[in-house]
């Protein structure tokens, strides 16, 4: 799958498939067969933090 570079972006993208494809980010990544650190890196850059209680960065 194709992560935009953009960190907004990426946050809209990843937090939709999340809310309608996978119930937690281990899923999404095993899924998608995508590194964590891929998605959780820039997202942290940028302010974001995954909430595992909502399943959602925030």
């Amino acid at each position: 799958m194709y992560l935009p570079k953009d960190p907004n972006m990426l946050y809209s993208v990843i937090n939709m498939k999340l809310r309608d494809e996978y119930p937690s980010l281990s899923a999404l990544c095993r899924g998608l067969d995508i590194d964590q650190a891929n998605i959780v890196k820039p997202l942290a850059d940028a302010g974001y933090h995954y909430d595992e209680a909502t399943n959602r960065f925030v």
